[in-house]
């Protein structure tokens, strides 16, 4: 018995340490991949604007966060309102870890929408994580009969738009669609602090598609005298701020509504969307969800952020790729409501 045993502990013993050298030789694969390598960030947009500031403070620090420590190198890619960019990370980056991107937050309900230009099936793309869950308002002057979203069902509510395709005239074109006919636009200004302006001098009641975190940073003078109504959370979830505000889902009528609602307002939670290429390596893939969590946990980032004032609501990977699943079931009848939703009518 005792030799027989003796050979029953060495094999135990082989077949452990090869259990215990497996997760090594897999963490140094992707460092050995990622070592003196310079990993391309693409970003749909030109400089200046709020993808591009988002995705350099996440260059920043991503890279140290990365087994092997690769340096992370922003690029602007503009075009399409970064469907160029979109297409090209699908068809033409390099599959293995090297590139990675961001776009548009609603690029990726572009295909079901209206499939213009679009050569992706969003719900292959490698999702890495999201820097921010967005969650926008819709809101009206105080001086407005409209103060609730009630009040919609006998008075009639005039915002400002920046132009098309902007969230301020999307949102309040969705509103008009698909629940009330109240809502009215006048869109063309210049930018958000127009409308504001607009506000004030009465040519406009309100605005819609306005995120909250800039209301709060920039209008918190006009939340602490009264001097708006927030209405309704143009978004899936409530913020904390506001557990009292009702969401835009609360109003749909059937399923197909409230999943019509769900897809067109799905972009908020991919607020600063980060992705690869499709079929990258399974273990690189979850290196950079690895290492895009642990930097969004990272002081040094918090800080860096807190410093430029842009907020951070995280999303991971993981998430996206169940709210993508979700959104691609959606019904034949949800996605037509979706998408008539979102063309102005003529009583706009």
């Amino acid at each position: 018995m005792w030799p027989a045993k003796r050979h029953l502990l060495a094999f135990c013993s082989c077949l452990l340490m090869s259990q215990l050298v497996v997760v090594p030789i897999k963490a140094d694969a992707v460092s050995d991949f990622y070592k003196g390598r310079q990993v391309r960030l693409l970003i749909g947009y030109s400089a200046g604007g709020g993808y591009d500031t988002y995705a350099r403070l996440l260059a920043r620090h991503l890279g140290k966060h990365i087994p092997g420590n690769p340096t992370i190198v922003p690029q602007n890619m503009p075009g399409a309102g970064s469907l160029t960019l979109a297409n090209f990370i699908y068809n033409v980056a390099p599959k293995d870890g090297s590139v990675i991107g961001t776009f548009a937050r609603g690029m990726a309900m572009e295909p079901l929408l209206s499939g213009m230009g679009t050569r992706f099936n969003a719900n292959e793309f490698s999702w890495i994580g999201s820097l921010n869950n967005e969650v926008s308002v819709c809101a009206s002057w105080y001086e407005s009969n409209v103060k609730t979203m009630e009040d919609l069902n006998n008075y009639e509510l005039i915002v400002g738009g920046t132009g098309s395709g902007a969230d301020t005239d999307t949102f309040p074109i969705v509103m008009g669609n698909l629940i009330t006919p109240n809502i009215k636009l006048i869109s063309g200004y210049p930018g958000g602090n127009d409308v504001l302006l607009a506000m004030e001098r009465g040519e406009v009641d309100g605005r819609c598609g306005w995120s909250w975190s800039t209301v709060v940073s920039r209008s918190s003078d006009w939340l602490a005298e009264g001097r708006i109504n927030i209405l309704v959370q143009l978004a899936l979830e409530k913020h904390p701020d506001l557990p009292h505000i009702p969401l835009i889902t609360e109003f749909a009528e059937n399923d197909d509504e409230l999943m019509a609602l769900e897809l067109i307002f799905a972009r908020q939670v991919m607020g600063r969307p980060y992705l690869a290429p499709p079929g990258i390596p399974i273990d690189r893939l979850t290196a950079l969800r690895n290492a895009f969590e642990a930097t969004t946990n990272d002081p040094e980032f918090i800080a860096d952020a807190t410093r430029i004032q842009l907020e951070l609501n995280p999303v991971s990977g993981e998430e996206i790729d169940i709210l993508i699943s979700r959104i691609y079931d959606a019904s034949e009848n949800a996605v037509s409501l979706a998408s008539k939703a979102i063309v102005k009518s003529d009583g706009m």
